[in-house]
């Protein structure tokens, strides 16, 4: 089977490390797996890639013809040609922005079209435009695909008329799954960790007033934040006005997520709002006892309060620094949330299992025969 896949960028994201994981299963078992970035910025990619999946951006896909590579239309069309060129069985995209493309692109060309949205609808910031764009658009593809049941029938009413739409949640990639973690070293302080982009809605800011709130009682624990965004001046601010400097560190962007994870011993997820937040799903994973907003949506989809993770009000910074006072300071809780909190989310998001569901959805749009 020949897939086209495209993606804005692969510089990070959670998104980005998705469209990783999938190209490289896809190619791994023998089908053929093209990636398009279309991102104007073309940027470096950050995910590694197997040698079979045949990368491209639109942007040197345009220069090739002549064309100026940072316009739409230019991206566009090239766009259009690749798609006539490589004549893929099944178009699966990423992200608003570029479902809205694929689309369009690939109208009277026979190409079924699967879109995939990554956020909650509940929490969308779309410009009135691209709304309507959506509402417009996104009956045109052959299936939509959320990430947790919970917001079917929040999007189905922000974008009515859509022929059909899957839930398919995100697999976990299989190397991650040989991932050991760390003990710590004699003398060593303990870190609980928080991944994501330095911006308002990762509420980076309640985190650390509630961690700053606790942190005398916990003397040998230290949080670290790692990502990079526009919130970064104003965070290392606060920090400084905390006293926090030597307890709270923001160490920036990191490449090896579970090199950073394996080395830690607790996960704290604060944001405002999540489709299904894959740093959580892969801190789990690897037996990080996590403590997480119960936003809307994905955290607790998945965890179960209080078996295999803690759930705290959303917004509510009295009740996560109750929350980390509580996990940090109980070693047996840790040990347990960690152990069932692992076991649960490598049965339920194996890249198998996901793969499973993905291989039924090109089966419906005839990109794939059953078996």
């Amino acid at each position: 089977m020949k897939i086209l896949m495209l993606v804005s960028s692969m510089q990070g994201g959670g998104a980005e490390r998705v469209a990783s994981t999938l190209v490289n299963a896809w190619a791994a078992r023998g089908d053929a797996v093209t990636l398009a970035a279309t991102f104007s910025g073309r940027g470096a990619c950050h995910y590694e890639l197997s040698s079979n999946v045949k990368f491209v951006y639109l942007v040197d896909l345009a220069k090739q013809r002549g064309k100026a590579p940072r316009a739409y239309y230019s991206r566009f069309m090239a766009l259009r040609s690749l798609i006539r060129a490589s004549k893929p069985d099944v178009i699966v995209s990423f992200l608003t922005n570029v479902n809205i493309t694929a689309i369009l692109a690939s109208r009277g060309l026979g190409v079924p079209v699967i879109v995939s949205e990554r956020t909650n609808p509940l929490a969308d910031r779309r410009s009135l435009f691209w709304k309507l764009l959506c509402k417009l658009v996104y009956p045109q593809a052959s299936i939509v695909t959320l990430l947790t049941d919970s917001v079917v029938t929040p999007f189905r009413k922000v974008v009515p008329g859509i022929k059909r739409i899957a839930v398919v949640p995100s697999p976990l990639p299989d190397a991650l799954l040989a991932q050991n973690p760390q003990p710590l070293s004699e003398g060593e302080r303990k870190r609980v960790i928080a991944l994501g982009r330095l911006h308002e809605c990762k509420q980076f800011d309640l985190l650390v007033n509630a961690f700053s709130s606790i942190a005398h009682v916990l003397p040998d624990w230290d949080l670290w934040i790692w990502g990079e965004g526009p919130e970064r001046t104003r965070l290392e601010a606060q920090i400084a006005r905390l006293g926090m400097s030597g307890r709270i560190f923001l160490p920036g962007q990191t490449r090896t997520p579970w090199a950073v994870m394996i080395n830690a011993q607790a996960f704290v997820l604060s944001s405002r709002h999540e489709g299904l937040p894959m740093a959580l799903m892969e801190g789990m994973a690897l037996g990080l006892p996590s403590v997480a907003f119960d936003c809307p949506s994905g955290p607790k989809e998945l965890t179960c309060d209080g078996q295999d993770g803690l759930l705290i009000p959303p917004g509510d910074e009295f009740a996560m620094a109750n929350g980390l006072r509580r996990l940090l300071s109980d070693e047996l809780l840790r040990r347990e949330l960690g152990k069932r909190g692992a076991a649960s989310v490598r049965e339920r998001y194996s890249s198998q299992r996901i793969l499973q569901i993905w291989d039924e959805l090109f089966q419906t749009v005839g990109a794939r025969e059953e078996c």
